[in-house]
């Protein structure tokens, strides 16, 4: 999207230090290392870089302009803003956009699932709107910012994710997005380590309702905690829950489910991802959309990277899950693995931001898998066999290794590890080609480092 001079005082209140009168249309860019010729350079600061050090690189790229916090003014340029914060700013800008070509605004928050839930509702609402996304996870204001300013100026439904790592973050993506609806995935024990507690938790999800429009909708997973926290919203609520959900069946990359009366599938497995899909069927028939359209967008749904990724390394094949972890989500993500895979092989590594807490969590999560090895299964023949005869857990890492101490105490085959290398060089030398391979931790853990060695040190 282009802007003149008069949209950018009017969008953030701007002072023109300089314009040659000309009557330019120009882009905004943030990065000296992608500007394009014509592009006006907002320079973005942090606690460790300050983008205004780049004023003059920018323009020797090409940019035929700068927003700066100081009154200085560079050779070669052809208009020159001041504004008192370039973030802000850069918000402002955005916002500014939003109203002008004033697409229904979806924001997606939650403390696991936010992801894999913007891509159903954009899989979804593509079959009747022309759709624009976040990219990948580029849910924080910078991502907000050039979400909205990359929309094409005949977006109608526009889908934000918004994503925190403490109190009052979701409420600044909230007013400068103003979303007509609101997707809240769930309020679990993701960050807990920064806020402390669910309740909190809760309630910073529920920022995003701060300056969600009355005319349109909240639509959340059903949760007590977020009821209380979103009281003061007088739209109209709508909660989902997995319990209200009959899985009709569950397979290697499918689902097939019945909810409120009407059967939908899947190209992935999973009762979270299932869970996942009922808010994208929310919203989908409060915009007008057929039972048609929406079954068909989310049987064209498919996961990105690292998102219950498949692929082949080493001659193994592996699914990986490794872009980020919490018990909620490792928990459900193993569970559904193990029952649908024979021969499972489990990595599991470190999850990160659990607090005080993290070593009773990752106990927590060790013992709801022993509970769910235990209790077995019938297998496809209807002959009852117990799971824990046949996965294996290797583990990596020092908080990962107490999830493999409670799989010890119910006979499960665990071998944890100090780094990834060690878990890959083990697989190579002890785990049959035949087997499926499933990581999950959180991303710090790298553990594309494990596929990385698979792949160049594979079996002979």
């Amino acid at each position: 999207m282009k802007f003149n001079e008069k949209e950018i005082e009017t969008a953030c209140g701007a002072e023109v230090l300089k314009n040659t009168g000309d009557d330019i249309y120009f882009g905004i860019s943030t990065d000296t290392r992608t500007i394009r010729v014509g592009d006006v350079y907002l320079p973005l600061k942090g606690e460790t870089f300050d983008g205004e050090k780049f004023i003059s690189q920018a323009l020797e790229k090409g940019a035929v302009g700068y927003f700066t916090t100081s009154d200085k003014i560079f050779d070669g340029a052809k208009v020159v803003f001041k504004v008192e914060n370039t973030l802000t700013a850069y918000l402002s800008i955005a916002n500014f956009l939003r109203r002008k070509i004033n697409p229904i605004t979806v924001a997606i928050t939650g403390s696991s699932g936010k992801t894999t839930t913007k891509e159903m509702v954009y899989s979804v609402l593509s079959q009747k709107f022309r759709t624009h996304k976040t990219f990948s996870n580029h849910n924080n204001e910078i991502g907000l910012c050039q979400t909205v300013l990359s929309m094409p100026d005949d977006t109608e439904a526009l889908i934000v994710e918004m994503g925190m790592r403490g109190f009052g973050e979701i409420e600044l993506l909230s007013k400068f997005a103003e979303p007509d609806y609101a997707i809240i995935t769930n309020a679990g024990s993701a960050h807990i380590g920064r806020l402390g507690s669910l309740d909190n938790i809760a309630k910073a999800k529920s920022e995003i309702v701060k300056f969600l429009k009355n005319n349109g909708a909240l639509v959340a997973n059903e949760n007590e905690r977020l009821h209380r926290f979103t009281k003061d919203y007088t739209g109209e609520k709508i909660w989902f829950s997995i319990a209200d959900v009959e899985i009709l069946e569950q397979k290697q990359g499918y689902s097939r489910f019945r909810y409120k009366a009407k059967e939908y599938e899947l190209n992935v497995e999973g009762n979270y991802n299932i869970e996942n899909s009922l808010s994208a069927i929310e919203l989908g028939f409060k915009l007008g959309m057929t039972y048609e359209e929406i079954k068909a967008g989310l049987l064209a749904y498919h996961p990105i990277e690292k998102r219950w990724e498949a692929e082949n390394a080493g001659g193994f094949n592996i699914i990986n899950d490794s872009y980020n972890a919490n018990p909620e989500s490792m928990k459900a993500s193993v569970s559904t693995f193990i029952n649908l895979y024979e021969k499972p092989v489990v990595v599991l590594g470190n999850m990160g931001e659990l607090g005080e807490n993290e070593v009773e969590l990752h106990k927590g999560v060790g013992k709801y898998l022993a509970d769910i090895l235990a209790a077995g299964k019938k297998d496809r023949t209807g002959s009852e066999r117990f799971l824990n005869d046949t996965v294996k857990f290797l583990t990596v890492g020092s908080l990962a290794e107490k999830i493999g101490e409670e799989l010890i105490k119910a006979d499960v085959f665990v071998k944890n590890f100090e780094n990834n290398e060690d878990a890959a060089r083990y697989i190579l030398d002890n785990i049959d080609a035949g087997c499926t391979i499933f990581l999950k931790a959180s991303r710090a853990m790298k553990f594309e480092e494990i596929i990385e060695f698979l792949r160049e040190n594979k079996q002979s």
